[in-house]
């Protein structure tokens, strides 16, 4: 009985004293991933306070049957898990455009179309001692318009300079 009140107010005091580490004010860089017929996006973060930030990207695509892009917003919190690994997770949405070309459309019709949609964020991050983050995330998104009108699922990997 000793040991286990011991363990537990050791756990509790390790707790209270472990330090969160701060995340960088700005990281900009490159997130690869692919969802519903977006590829590459170039990534913004911007730190608020020592644990919550922003991210925007912008992504695109041009192949041979359409052209896209979208724009997503997310706020972000973030929890250090051991030295220069942290954990994030995060909410918000985007807008995008995308044009069809006749080869994708049946009936040989050029079309474009705007679309919204919401989206969560959970991923792990590594923070080296030079400015380099790396992170692996999974983004499910819901979207409102016919080209992006279910839950889809993006699992992206990301390299980003601080600054």
């Amino acid at each position: 009985m000793k040991k286990l009140i011991l363990s537990l107010v050791f756990t509790v005091l390790a707790c209270t004293l472990v330090e969160a580490q701060e995340i960088s004010k700005n990281a900009l860089g490159i997130r690869f991933g692919g969802n519903n017929g977006v590829g590459a996006e170039v990534s913004y973060q911007r730190g608020l306070t020592e644990n919550n930030r922003l991210e925007f990207d912008l992504g695109w695509r041009n192949d041979d049957n359409f052209d896209a892009f979208k724009l997503t917003g997310l706020y972000q919190w973030v929890w250090n898990l051991d030295g220069g690994f942290n954990w994030f997770a995060g909410a918000g949405g985007g807008i995008g455009s995308v044009n069809y070309g006749n080869d994708f459309d049946r009936n040989n019709n050029d079309d474009s179309e705007f679309f919204a949609y919401g989206a969560g964020d959970i991923g792990i991050e590594y923070n080296f001692n030079f400015p380099l983050l790396i992170a692996l995330d999974f983004r499910p998104e819901i979207g409102f318009n016919d080209f992006n009108d279910d839950l889809d699922f993006d699992i992206a990997f990301s390299v980003r300079y601080q600054f």
